[in-house]
């Protein structure tokens, strides 16, 4: 990996004071040299032992031309993570008799939702949050009019040959369209409502909407050129204002992005990572029940590992299956996995790397969890 040497050497300054030498622990050095072998800007690690938080730390910068530091209430854009809140949401609604994972997708969000190749086969709620929906994001996922065959002419390219409910595909868009539903049920806006019943009831600090949060607070998000150099991603914390003066509940929904739009920081999010490693229960609070958490956790896919909005990847660790999320957007890589069982888990994020986007773990993530895992938990 080219290294960018002005960065690296900013980085060393910044790790490695002059009056601090000797000062730094064993794992200091190792997250450290992790950072220095894929450019990292800047890094916030938190680890959870025993069912409380063992060690949180920040490294390098929070603004690459400012040279601040990361904070510990500095907020990210933590991406495919905020996953796991809309589908924590819909355990709730289950819960409460709003609707059930096998009904009709077609039902909840109002036009059809049907793969062409499979017309009689139902698409239901519990295969558009586990990704084995048929749906793509070949038409794009940032409005649902491109699944809309009252919108989109080409809505039939928004889904895969194969039978609904038979494989897996990652797929962004079935994540916009579930918060839009969520949004017809409850009658709410999605970050109203998950800031109502998850983050507020937790105490944790975050949203989806960039105008109600504090932005002062926000990590700018860097992704790399082929030179090697970083560059600020500013849409990443677009507000998005004009949109949501004209939003429609139920349908412009993906303006907020339930798919990836959650800001919040490395702590909170240990935090609410907690309650899922406790099977809903946490801080005193039950968010969901032990019996929702659960059906999150089990794979609906077995060859991916993937359940609703929660993953079981045994690759990380080598030998030890962990449970969790990541997340990739603007440069930023997230990483949020744990072990119910034992009850640990780690929090990894990164708001800039140089390493090239792919659909395999990024290797700082996994570099990052393995090195605390050998340190706190091993």
């Amino acid at each position: 990996m080219r290294k960018h040497p002005l960065l690296l050497f900013s980085l060393i300054f910044l790790f490695f004071p002059s009056n601090l030498f000797g000062q730094h622990t064993p794992i200091d050095h190792d997250l450290t040299e992790i950072m220095q072998r894929y450019d990292a800007i800047g890094l916030s690690v938190v680890v959870v032992k025993n069912n409380e938080i063992a060690f949180h730390k920040n490294y390098g910068y929070k603004n690459l031309e400012a040279k601040t530091a990361l904070g510990e209430n500095d907020l990210f854009r933590i991406a495919s993570i905020s996953k796991s809140f809309t589908a924590t949401s819909f355990m709730q609604l289950i819960a409460d008799g709003r609707c059930e994972l096998d009904d009709d997708f077609s039902d909840l969000i109002g036009f059809p939702i049907r793969n062409p190749n499979f017309p009689d086969k139902k698409i239901t709620l519990r295969m558009v949050l586990s990704h084995t929906s048929s749906i793509n994001d070949k038409n794009g996922y940032f409005n649902l009019d491109v699944i809309n065959p009252t919108k989109n002419p080409n809505w039939k390219d928004s889904y895969n040959p194969y039978e609904p409910g038979t494989q897996y595909q990652y797929c962004n868009l079935n994540f916009n369209m579930a918060g839009a539903v969520l949004e017809k049920l409850t009658n709410k806006r999605v970050d109203s409502y998950i800031v109502t019943h998850i983050l507020k009831p937790l105490n944790l600090y975050g949203g989806y909407c960039i105008d109600s949060l504090d932005q002062r607070r926000f990590v700018p998000l860097y992704s790399f050129d082929g030179k090697g150099t970083p560059h600020e991603e500013p849409s990443a914390y677009n507000p998005r204002r004009e949109e949501l003066n004209q939003y429609i509940l139920g349908y412009t929904t993906p303006t907020l992005s339930p798919t990836g739009g959650m800001k919040i920081s490395a702590l909170d999010l240990a935090r609410y990572m907690m309650m899922h490693m406790n099977y809903g229960h946490s801080q005193g609070r039950n968010i969901i029940s032990k019996k929702y958490a659960k059906i999150m956790q089990t794979a609906i896919n077995k060859e991916s590992g993937y359940g609703l909005a929660i993953m079981n990847n045994s690759k990380i660790v080598p030998g030890i299956t962990l449970t969790g999320h990541t997340g990739s957007a603007y440069g930023l890589y997230s990483a949020m996995f744990f072990n119910p069982a034992k009850k640990y888990g780690f929090i990894v994020i990164t708001n800039g790397c140089n390493i090239p986007d792919s659909d395999n773990f990024n290797p700082l993530l996994k570099d990052c969890i393995r090195a605390l895992y050998n340190t706190y938990i091993k």
